[in-house]
């Protein structure tokens, strides 16, 4: 789809990282947009241009928006609605403990606008929500005159943006084509794919793209263990692998878990969406269990990083590692380079198992040493007990060991010499495989990365 279309009012509910980025960029495609959240004060900082996540690009399209008069930003969507001919739900919606997603946001926002929808309206899903939510949203509705569309979302945190412009995919999924077509007009200036199709395979195309991305990330995990066990190099076996075009490179790289807010969630959902339909997702169930495995592989490689270099305290395979007057320096917090997001994070659940067993830490990241309470979801704090330090250099200084959890690129220009001759000990556990490892024996390290010889 390439022809231009013309300029419609849309209301985005939510200004969270989907909800503030679409908002953003279909002012930038031209369109009027109005962008609604319940936080006052993230309304206000919005307002004035002032971006509260760490998102490329994110920032110079908010003040494009603003600066032009096509992105505002207001609390109530009940004083808005009537005006928008689309509204775009982007509200949170989180597994609950039981492993139920949570929609109560998604029907606050439907309660405040179904008696204040225009006719001819189109409501348009694009929260992450189980399959066959389309028709509860249509029952809370209660309106015939108003259109009904799923348009789920492929943004990755740190290149949302340029996903967004240039996307691998748009899907639309509704029930009535016309009001599909409607929706993938207002991406007119965008070259991509499009797939129109039901809501009920648009709400599964979502789950399903991100729970296959989890299982590749689990088997290159799981290849990793296979690969130091027959002494083969897992950096030689995975671009043997990647060069097939029908596997390809992309996320086939060994670390410590998948996490952020959107694989964890979805794999559980879609097993759950499976179980509930009579079907037992047995290979997504052993994904997400090679995950957690991986959490605890990486605790117990420091455990015997440690261990080697004449510290005791733990047998190799020890299940439950003791850690007591180890000084470890975490590099990096966030779930992944290029956000400062740590929802989901597998380098806070490795921390925590670290603080469990008895070790005490000093972490460095670049997005949140130098920029702590500003990160956009409150409920993403640090593990007490670990303390935040400056640079990467003062987190090692006296430290026993450094673990790499975040493949921030920075680490790869840190001085390693004078890291060594700072550190009690030079030891080092990579679990991103970010770094150059005959740099750092060269250096003095001990060095152990993941499935490397």
């Amino acid at each position: 789809m390439s022809s231009a279309t013309a300029q419609q009012r849309i209301l985005v509910v939510g200004a969270g990282y989907v909800g503030l980025t679409t908002a953003a960029c279909f002012a930038h495609l031209g369109h009027d947009v109005i962008c609604a959240d319940i936080d006052r004060a993230k309304v206000a900082s919005l307002s004035a241009g002032i971006v509260p996540i760490r998102e490329a690009d994110l920032d110079r399209l908010v003040g494009e928006g603003i600066a032009q008069r096509r992105l505002r930003f207001v609390i109530s969507v009940a004083a808005v609605a009537a005006s928008c001919d689309f509204v775009f739900l982007c509200v949170p919606t989180p597994l609950r403990a039981d492993g139920e997603t949570e929609l109560s946001y998604l029907m606050s926002a439907i309660e405040a606008l179904a008696a204040n929808l225009r006719p001819g309206a189109v409501v348009v899903t694009k929260s992450t929500v189980p399959v066959g939510t389309a028709p509860k949203i249509g029952a809370a509705l209660g309106r015939t005159d108003v259109g009904l569309a799923s348009n789920p979302e492929f943004l990755r945190e740190g290149s949302a943006v340029a996903d967004f412009l240039a996307p691998d995919r748009i899907v639309v999924g509704a029930d009535d084509r016309s009001v599909a077509e409607r929706v993938a007009a207002l991406y007119g200036r965008i070259e991509a794919p499009l797939i129109l199709c039901d809501p009920n395979s648009a709400e599964t195309v979502k789950y399903a793209a991100n729970a296959f991305l989890a299982a590749k990330v689990s088997f290159v995990n799981a290849l990793a263990a296979v690969c130091e066990a027959v002494d083969a190099d897992v950096d030689v076996v995975l671009e043997g692998v990647g060069t097939d075009h029908r596997i390809g490179s992309a996320y086939l790289l060994p670390g410590p878990g998948w996490g952020g807010s959107c694989l964890p969630k979805d794999t559980r959902a879609l097993v759950g969406v499976a179980s509930g339909a009579g079907y037992v997702f047995d290979l997504l169930e052993g994904v997400i269990a090679v995950n957690e495995q991986q959490l605890d592989r990486v605790v117990a490689k420091i455990a015997r990083v440690v261990d080697r270099a004449g510290i005791e305290g733990n047998a190799v395979g020890d299940s439950e590692p003791n850690l007591d007057g180890i000084t470890a320096a975490v590099l990096g917090l966030t779930f992944k380079a290029g956000t400062d997001d740590l929802r989901g994070s597998p380098a806070i659940r490795v921390a925590e198992r670290l603080l469990e067993a008895g070790a005490r830490l000093r972490a460095y990241d670049p997005a949140l040493s130098s920029n702590l309470g500003k990160r956009p979801d409150p409920e993403a704090h640090l593990p007490e007990g670990l303390a935040l330090s400056g640079s990467a250099l003062e987190a090692m200084r006296e430290a026993d060991v450094a673990v790499v959890l975040t493949e921030w690129p920075e680490f790869r220009s840190v001085d390693w010499n004078q890291a060594a001759d700072e550190m009690a000990t030079a030891r080092i556990v990579d679990a991103r495989n970010l770094l150059d490892s005959a740099k750092l024996r060269a250096s003095g390290f001990v060095y152990e990365g993941l499935g490397r010889r």
